[in-house]
């Protein structure tokens, strides 16, 4: 009998990679979670998961936009006892190093999941090439707060195999793992990769907080994506992040990928080219 997973943002960073691992496996059917498909999913909207959860066996669990957001842990709390009231036998959350709130999802979900695995990660080295940090790198120009900051930035290709692989796997099951890269970078150096992998001039500028903040509000970012980029940069980036695991490596056998690597790999598809 086919393993029926259910993978929660599934067009995001992670679930779609997920995903990819996921569907030519022939002993899994998958069922893609986002607002888009046919059984569309809402973490806005409650009343779109009972139908979602619908003959699911095991679920991946990603909250966007991030667990540290005010509304998160009730809406964990509130969806992992209709998941396993409705007959889910495992959960997999994506969690983040490091984030108080992030915790207390975690402990929600080893509360009301009958099996769980928790799988931990740091800042994704995508953030530069898919998300936040794309357009000031096709500027040429990136300032940011915590430039001081040390980071064991990690790549979503890993944290996908991982995942992909304690989803089926149940040895993993009661177990929390810590995701990083295989080396600490400030943000300065992570953007210097990114410049000499793709032949540019990039500048890197340190800000305060209250002048990063002020950046975004003169770019008309919404106050919410402040706020949460705020706490991401004050909290997270204190220091208490600054170290490396090897649980991808005894997860997958190998050595995570090194930053360097990501930036070789992705300037090859020119997305930090800018277009003329």
């Amino acid at each position: 009998m086919k393993k029926q997973i259910l993978v929660l943002g599934s067009t995001g960073k992670t679930g779609r990679r997920v995903v990819e691992r996921l569907k030519n496996n022939p002993d899994v059917e998958i069922r893609l979670g986002s607002r888009n498909e046919q059984i569309p999913f809402d973490w806005e909207n409650p009343e779109t998961w009972k139908n979602v959860l619908q003959d699911i066996d095991t679920v991946y669990i990603t909250f966007q936009p991030d667990l540290a957001v005010p509304f998160a842990v009730n809406a964990i709390e509130e969806f992992t006892i209709l998941a396993s009231k409705s007959g889910v036998k495992k959960m997999v959350l994506l969690s983040g190093r490091g984030e108080k709130e992030a915790q207390i999802c975690e402990e929600i979900v080893k509360k009301n999941a009958k099996n769980w695995t928790i799988v931990r990660a740091s800042w994704f080295n995508q953030n530069f090439s898919e998300s936040i940090f794309l357009e000031p790198i096709l500027a040429g120009f990136v300032a940011l707060p915590r430039a001081e900051a040390l980071e064991p930035f990690t790549d979503a290709d890993d944290i996908a195999d991982v995942v992909a692989t304690v989803l089926i796997d149940d040895n993993h099951n009661g177990k929390t793992y810590e995701l990083t890269g295989p080396r600490l970078l400030t943000f300065k150096e992570a953007v210097n990769d990114i410049a000499n992998a793709s032949s540019r001039n990039i500048t890197f500028q340190s800000l305060s907080l209250d002048e990063y903040s002020a950046m975004l509000r003169e770019y008309q970012v919404p106050e919410d994506h402040i706020w949460l980029a705020n706490y991401l940069f004050e909290q997270v980036l204190d220091g208490r992040n600054a170290s490396v695991t090897s649980d991808i490596e005894k997860i997958l056998g190998r050595k995570a990928k090194d930053f360097s690597a990501y930036a070789e790999e992705t300037a090859k598809t020119e997305i930090w080219n800018p277009k003329n």
